[in-house]
C-alpha cells in the first residue's frame, strides 16, 4: 500500500475512534443497574447499528481500508497458533474443531482443518508450516498436549519477532517483544508452581532480549520466590510484584503495558502503526465488556470491578 493509502487509511481510523468507550463511558456502565441499561450507554456512544462490535468486526474494516497492509497480520498470530493447537488436538480426539476456533484470523478456517489432516503442510503459510509438522509428530509421538501447547506457543512468539524485525517498524518490534515478555513470565511462574523439570521450561519459553531464557529458565527451577528475585532485578520488577500480588493483576498489567505502547502510536499520520494500535484499542475495549458482563452477572461489587478495567485508548 501506497503512503497516500495509509494517510487515508489512518484518517478513517481517527474518525473511528469517537465511537470508542471513555473512562466516564465504563464508569456508567459499572454503575449501571440492569443488561439493558448497558446496552443503550453503549448504543448512544457508537450509534445506531454498531453498538454490537466484535473483534472479528474490526479486523474486516481495518482490512477494508489497508488490503494490502501485511503488518497488520502478525496481531493475528496468537489467534493462528491458538487454531493450529484446536485443529491438532481434534484430529487426535476425532472432532470437528469449529467451535474451538478463535477469529479473527489469518487462516482460511474452511479448509485448514482438512489440510492438517492430509499434512499438507506445505499449503500452509510458512510460519505456520514447521510448526504444524513438528507439534504434529510431538503430539502423535508422546499424546503430551500441554507439551504440544508449549511447543506451538514458543513458535508463535519466535514468528511474531520474526516478522515484527521484517517490517521495519520499532512498534512492532516492541509490541512483539512485550507480548513475548509477558508470555514467558507468565509460563514462568506457572512451571516454578508446578515443579516442572528444565526439558519442558525449556520448550515452554521462548526468551527475547529483555528476559534471557536462560536466565529466565533457571529462576523458574528455584521455585517462585527465585523467579520473583530474578524478575526484581530487571526492569520488570513490576511485573513481579502483580505476579505475587495474583495472576489476575498480571493479567491487568500486561494487558496496560500493552495499551501503554498503543498510545506511542496514536498521533502518528502515517504507516500501519495507528491501524495496529487502534486494533489493540478494540481488543482492551471488548475485553473491558467482557469483564463487566461477567462481574455483573456473579454480582460482583462495583470497586473490584473498576480495580479490573484495563486502560483505555481515549
Amino acid at each position: 500500500m501506497s503512503t497516500t493509502k495509509y494517510a487515508n487509511a489512518v484518517a478513517a481510523i481517527r474518525a473511528m475512534e469517537n465511537s470508542l468507550l471513555s473512562r466516564n463511558d465504563l464508569d456508567q456502565l459499572i454503575n449501571s443497574a440492569t443488561r439493558n441499561e448497558r446496552e443503550n450507554i453503549i448504543a448512544s456512544k457508537r450509534g445506531s447499528g454498531q453498538e454490537n462490535m466484535t473483534l472479528e468486526g474490526v479486523w474486516e474494516t481495518l482490512r477494508a481500508y489497508a488490503p494490502d497492509c501485511r503488518e497488520l497480520e502478525i496481531l493475528l498470530y496468537r489467534n493462528d497458533f491458538h487454531n493450529l493447537k484446536a485443529a491438532l488436538k481434534s484430529m487426535i480426539a476425532g472432532k470437528e474443531p469449529g467451535e474451538y476456533y478463535i477469529r479473527p484470523t489469518n487462516l482460511d478456517l474452511d479448509s485448514f482443518y482438512s489440510t492438517i489432516s492430509s499434512k499438507e503442510y506445505e499449503a500452509l503459510p510458512e510460519y505456520l508450516r514447521n510448526t504444524a509438522q513438528e507439534a504434529y509428530e510431538l503430539l502423535t509421538r508422546t499424546l503430551d498436549g500441554q507439551l504440544a501447547d508449549s511447543l506451538v506457543d514458543t513458535a508463535c512468539m519466535n514468528a511474531m519477532k520474526k516478522a515484527a524485525d521484517k517490517t521495519g517498524s520499532d512498534f512492532m518490534k516492541k509490541y512483539a517483544e512485550l507480548i513475548t515478555v509477558c508470555a514467558d513470565i507468565k509460563t514462568a511462574y506457572r512451571c516454578s508452581r508446578m515443579k516442572k523439570q528444565r526439558s519442558f521450561i525449556e520448550t515452554a519459553i521462548c526468551g527475547s532480549s529483555e528476559l534471557d531464557k536462560d536466565s529466565l529458565v533457571r529462576a523458574s527451577l528455584g521455585g517462585t520466590e527465585g523467579l520473583f528475585s530474578y524478575l526484581e532485578s530487571t526492569s520488570y520488577g513490576d511485573a513481579a510484584k502483580m505476579l505475587a500480588d495474583s495472576p489476575a493483576k498480571f493479567e491487568k498489567w500486561s494487558d496496560d503495558v500493552i495499551m501503554d505502547l498503543a498510545e506511542t502510536a496514536r498521533m502518528e499520520a502515517f504507516g500501519a502503526d495507528p491501524l495496529a494500535a487502534y486494533f489493540i484499542a478494540a481488543e482492551a475495549e471488548l475485553k473491558n465488556l467482557r469483564i463487566i458482563s461477567v462481574c455483573k452477572e456473579s454480582g460482583t461489587d462495583r470497586e473490584t470491578i473498576t480495580e479490573r478495567m484495563r486502560k483505555l485508548y481515549v
